[in-house]
């Protein structure tokens, strides 16, 4: 049987009062699908759409595979992955005289103080990392860079200053200061979002049935 057969006829029904955009039709007589609203927050919202945010959710993505492109490239530059780029640059801002704690790092990058004790670990094998114990705590280090980790990292001070000249330079003094404010904002909110979803991801799945 073809499928035109099973096609039911399209009966003409009077106006009604739904939205433009479910009233659409496709080529082959199928409502037209309206997204839902990805967001409900009346600040996210422009005129009741959820438009500029979704646009804001694409440039956030591209930014993020950018700047990731971006570490991996300078990584690659010093012989090293581009996480561990990130924790050489960030141990060099944090390290002062006596050098920083494995904690401190983590709490800069966001990430797992196990993650940095195995990268800073990798890097002290290969050199580019000092580790010795804290005085003020026996039971923790702290990390410096080595004379080979400031080596790596001056040979590409030029290039790092250039690349983030283009990538940040087309920010104002005030625009600068607004994206600082809201990325940090958006740190936290985003450790909330994967909070709740970690959250779900742990219930058993008669629990989520039950809740849905």
């Amino acid at each position: 049987m073809s499928i035109s057969r099973l096609r039911r006829p399209r009966a003409k029904a009077p106006a009604s009062k739904t939205s433009k955009a479910s009233a659409k039709r496709d080529s082959v007589g199928s409502a037209v699908y309206a997204l839902p609203p990805t967001v409900s927050c009346g600040a996210l919202l422009e005129k009741g759409s959820d438009h500029r945010f979704r646009v804001l959710v694409n440039d956030l993505f591209t930014i993020s595979s950018r700047m990731e492109l971006v570490r991996a490239h300078l990584g690659r530059r010093m012989g090293i992955s581009g996480p561990q780029y990130s924790v050489l640059v960030v141990v060099a801002h944090l390290q002062g005289e006596r050098g920083v704690s494995v904690g401190t790092v983590a709490q800069a990058m966001h990430v797992s103080s196990a993650f940095i004790a195995s990268e800073t670990g990798k890097m002290a094998r290969l050199g580019l990392l000092l580790k010795r114990t804290n005085p003020q705590d026996g039971r923790g280090v702290l990390i410096s860079l080595a004379p080979a980790g400031r080596l790596k990292i001056d040979r590409v001070s030029a290039e790092i200053r250039a690349i983030n000249d283009q990538f940040f330079g087309v920010l104002d003094g005030a625009s600068f200061a607004a994206l600082s404010a809201a990325a940090a904002a958006l740190v936290k909110g985003s450790a909330k979002a994967v909070h709740y979803v970690n959250a779900v991801e742990s219930e058993a799945p008669e629990d989520r049935d039950a809740v849905g």
